[in-house]
């Protein structure tokens, strides 16, 4: 038998192609960027475009598979797929709206388009993880990217104390993370993720696994934004650039749900008892605590922050069902938060110039005369969020909702369906605000020299109009994809890989 024959039967390289694709886009448009001029930034923007729809492909050969692939490290299912191909679409959006943005903020393009192809890197990292040092390694490769993103708009101090804030808090939440890993190492006596399962499966209960598992629940709970472990989040947003804001809204949250529903839902279903109500507790508090004080913000990019600590308590809701239809449900309500997200924030970047954001709230007064088309899918994406049907948002909260039902978290449903109404009241708030006030006079630019922002926005709405209207065909790929999560293989099939 040859080398080469050897490594093929080792190793399945099929789940490094995506991986290596992206990396290698990252690494080009550094290399390149330093040989141009910064006012062909935008070219540097649709490379890293190239390179994400080559990754999207790549990923897209992966469907059917259901392995463990280096000795257990990466897992090669149509759930790593799912998560993927979100990650990969949240950072197209984000480029998009990236292209016009850069330039007129004045940020180095090179560097921008990097970090946001090595953040992306780390994203797939965790969705893809098979271990819990794969998970720590794509955290970081994430987390690094997006400190100096949040940190990107050098004169602003606003953006500095946003990075220097997330850095110190996300750093501090490694070390949960590191020491929950060690601990579960300690007591299961393995990383990979299907050996946990395995050790779980017959009645365990320890100190040391309580103690590993509640870090852990620390360190995701940090990344998903859960109460109380926000703190950095409306900071970090309001102060980031907007296009940042929208990266950390969307892609860190699908990344880190990815990693945090493998690992409790369909790795640590063997202790749920020990852990699944500080999950339901984590979702009341977040979602409260996030729509009770988004009622009083003034800038919308503190609204949209703590909107997003709410909708991590609607996800957490779903989590704590711990059942497979609501391990859909999160996994169709991600997808469906992301679109709407990403077009609500690039309603934001439209609406501001260099020198003026635009992010307060009494800036949207009277847009419905200024510029009809923005404040129409404004409106449509803060409607979605509300859970007007028959929007994604909706969908979403219905499926997450029916689910936890069904699981008998009859109290906890309740709960979020009277924070669904709350919530109402701040996002109808903006649109009342864009078509029943007078605002300032129309200002002088247009949409039609920014086609990148206008695509991105068209995407989120017809994303978030379709995903609703027609839902079965994305839930019926999120419960394939959540299925073949809980599949787990045998000690002799990992260890011949």
């Amino acid at each position: 038998m040859t080398r080469f024959d050897l490594l093929a039967i080792n190793f399945s390289w099929l789940s490094l192609l995506p991986l290596i694709a992206i990396s290698a886009a990252a690494i080009a448009v550094l290399l390149i960027g330093v040989r141009v001029d910064e006012e062909e930034s935008e070219g540097l923007g649709w490379l890293s475009l190239v390179g994400i729809a080559v990754t999207f492909v790549l990923t897209l050969l992966m469907r059917g598979q259901h392995d463990l692939t280096f000795c257990g490290a990466l897992a090669l299912d149509d759930y790593t797929v799912y998560f993927m191909l979100a990650i990969l679409l949240t950072a197209a959006i984000i480029i998009l709206l990236s292209l016009d943005y850069v330039p007129e903020t004045d940020m180095v393009g090179a560097e921008y388009y990097s970090l946001i192809l090595f953040a992306t890197l780390g994203m797939l990292l965790m969705a893809a993880a098979g271990d819990l040092i794969i998970i720590f390694l794509g955290l970081e490769t994430m987390s690094l990217a997006i400190y100096v993103l949040a940190g990107f708009a050098r004169r602003d101090p606003k953006s500095g104390e946003a990075a220097m804030k997330y850095f110190i808090l996300g750093a501090f939440s490694t070390g949960f993370l590191l020491y929950g890993i060690a601990l579960l190492y300690g007591a299961t006596g393995s990383i990979k993720l299907d050996a946990i399962s395995r050790a779980l499966a017959s009645p365990m209960s320890s100190p040391l696994l309580l103690m590993g598992i509640g870090m852990l629940l620390v360190g995701f709970g940090f990344k998903v934004a859960a109460v109380p472990f926000h703190m950095w989040t409306p900071d970090a947003y309001e102060g980031a650039p907007t296009s940042i804001t929208a990266f950390m809204a969307v892609g860190v949250k699908i990344a880190a749900f990815a990693a945090f529903l493998r690992v409790f839902t369909g790795h640590l279903g063997g202790v749920r008892a020990d852990w699944n109500w500080v999950l339901w507790t984590l979702a009341a508090v977040s979602m409260t605590a996030g729509n009770l004080i988004a009622l009083v913000q003034t800038n919308i990019k503190r609204m949209l922050a703590y909107s997003a600590i709410a909708h991590a308590g609607y996800i957490l809701v779903g989590m704590a069902a711990g059942n497979a239809p609501s391990g859909a449900a999160v996994m169709y309500y991600l997808l469906a938060y992301a679109l709407t997200n990403l077009g609500a924030f690039g309603v934001v970047i439209a609406l501001g110039r260099k020198g003026a954001p635009h992010d307060l709230i009494e800036d949207y007064r009277g847009l419905s005369t200024r510029h009809p088309m923005l404040a129409a899918a404004m409106a449509l994406f803060l409607f979605s969020l509300v859970g007007v049907p028959p929007l994604a948002g909706f969908v979403g909260k219905f499926y997450i909702f029916s689910a936890a039902l069904n699981a008998g978290y009859v109290w906890l449903v309740v709960l979020a369906t009277i924070n669904t109404v709350i919530a109402a009241y701040y996002y109808i708030s903006v649109i009342v605000a864009m078509y029943m006030l007078e605002g300032a006079p129309a200002e002088d630019f247009t949409l039609n020299r920014r086609p990148a922002l206008v695509a991105a926005i068209a995407i989120a709405l017809a994303g978030t109009v379709l995903v609703g209207a027609f839902p079965q065909p994305y839930m019926s790929a999120a419960q394939t994809a959540f299925s073949s999560a809980l599949w787990s293989p045998t000690p002799a099939q990992v260890s011949s890989r």
